[in-house]
């Protein structure tokens, strides 16, 4: 992994984006606004999505080292305004409830498991911080009021985004490629792409020159790598395929 934030501090972190989320989606006109960077979602079904998915993982966590995760629960979700938002905080509340009780080495069920990122409470974590994250920023564009991401929690996101999303043993259907990503604020990550699978590698002075790069922000390649800008964003060098391959790219495993 190439960043990690202590687990105090991603706790803190999924308490205080999600503050920013319910307070982005109270800003908004009507639950019924259209989500643009979610495609024919409206603010409602980001609140259900994001509420629902903290309540699962909460009972993930809970049941411990699985081999396959608890069903979904049908959620009943309010409609109204005031009532959608305190459904919202109470799911907040039971996922994090659960990270406390569990502890960051606890072993659960998670989908990336031959990634890179841990299968445990600490993973978890990490992943509902970025989560709740980028969904602020929809939440943000659907009321039209984007604030910036803090940086250092975007820089850590790029990273947690190589470690599970873009880490598989999933054999590279294309020609062998690797991917550099550099932050303007002086953090750089390399993905390598190839028959062993995709996985973030480590940068050094004698490496071979990248196949393609993208230069920019790390909220912007954060935005990028979750689909929320494109490469017209970026400042792209090299062989621009690669990334279209990525960005097509379903690995089974």
């Amino acid at each position: 992994m190439t960043d990690s934030l202590e687990y105090s501090a991603l706790l803190q972190l999924i308490d205080e984006r999600s503050a920013a989320f319910r307070s982005a989606v109270a800003a908004a006109s009507s639950l019924d606004a259209p989500v643009p960077s979610c495609p024919e979602w409206t603010l409602f079904d980001l609140v259900q999505h994001l509420g629902t998915g903290q309540r699962w993982w909460a009972a993930i966590v809970a049941a411990g080292p699985a081999e396959a995760p608890p069903a979904k629960e049908a959620a009943d979700v309010p409609g109204e305004l005031e009532a959608l938002l305190a459904w919202y905080a109470e799911s907040n509340e039971l996922l994090l409830s659960a990270l406390r009780e569990a502890g960051p080495e606890r072993e659960c069920w998670t989908w990336w498991r031959a990634g890179v990122s841990p299968a445990n409470a600490w993973g978890v974590a990490r992943r509902r911080v970025h989560e709740v994250l980028v969904h602020t920023y929809d939440a943000q564009l659907a009321a039209g009021a984007v604030q910036p991401m803090p940086a250092d929690v975007a820089i850590d996101g790029v990273a947690e985004f190589l470690d599970t999303c873009n880490s598989t043993p999933a054999a590279w259907p294309h020609e062998a490629a690797t991917i550099h990503y550099h932050a303007t604020e002086g953090r750089s990550w390399l993905l390598a792409l190839d028959a062993t699978g995709a996985w973030p590698a480590p940068l050094t002075d004698d490496a071979a020159p990248p196949s393609a790069s993208a230069t920019g922000t790390a909220e912007q390649l954060l935005l990028f790598v979750w689909g929320r800008l494109t490469m017209s964003d970026l400042k792209i060098e090299g062989d621009r395929q690669v990334f279209e391959q990525l960005i097509a790219w379903e690995p089974e495993e």
